[in-house]
């Protein structure tokens, strides 16, 4: 999941993405209000972490603007303003969520998540279709209740696709989704995440519609025929 990061104080700002790289999330990180609120609208974001006391911009006229254009994306405010004033005036202003600094990453990590999972439509953290299992929290799949070793990429490309049963997903997206700014990326890299994808959960777990994008299997295939999965194409 891609998250817009904006924080202006560089250790704070630093260790988030860090950690939240670190437990799989694709962060990009922004130190300013104006180049911040700006930024949103240049990647497909599943969610945004907002402090308020930013230079350039202030982060509640930041998310005023941004809910006044239309925005839905989640944010999940993370500030020092800690009065009971301070988070109504967040939460009416279109905020999702408020947690005051001092924080734990991991609580940031799991409010993120259970914004996303809100986003999707979501009611439990456990992702399921066919015989294949994904707790985003864990970075832990199963299939037919057998663990299954995927690298960080390839449990945050499969997320990708369980959050979107149904839907066709553009490679391009796909890039987007899960690499930040600066990062570099081959022309073959989603199709080669996609074979170990298929080699280790089974040919049918992601369909290739050619010219168009990929989408998630049936979920009666998912999991199934993992031994054949290498001459998938």
């Amino acid at each position: 999941m891609r998250i817009l990061l904006i924080e202006d104080d560089p250790m704070i700002g630093d260790g988030l993405r860090a950690g939240l790289t670190q437990l799989g999330f694709t962060v990009d990180w922004f130190r300013d209000g104006a180049t911040g609120f700006a930024a949103l609208a240049s990647a497909p974001y599943d969610a945004v972490v907002l402090d308020l006391g930013l230079p350039a911009r202030d982060g509640l006229d930041v998310l005023a603007q941004w809910r006044a254009q239309g925005r839905d994306e989640p944010v999940l405010i993370l500030t020092a303003r800690d009065t009971l004033d301070d988070r109504l005036q967040g939460l009416h202003g279109g905020a999702d969520d408020y947690l005051c600094k001092p924080f734990a990453l991991a609580e940031v990590a799991a409010r993120l998540q259970a914004l996303i999972r809100r986003r999707h439509g979501r009611v439990t953290p456990v992702l399921r279709h066919g015989a294949i299992a994904l707790d985003p929290a864990a970075r832990a799949v199963t299939r037919a209740g057998q663990i299954v070793d995927l690298t960080g990429r390839e449990i945050a490309l499969l997320e990708l696709f369980m959050n979107a049963p149904g839907r066709v997903l553009p490679r391009a997206l796909l890039e987007e989704k899960l690499y930040g700014w600066g990062d570099e990326v081959d022309s073959n890299t989603i199709e080669v995440y996609i074979h170990h994808l298929r080699r280790k959960l089974g040919s049918g777990v992601i369909r290739t519609l050619r010219g168009v994008g990929y989408a998630l299997g049936d979920a009666d295939d998912c999991g199934e025929n993992a031994a054949d999965a290498g001459a998938a194409s």
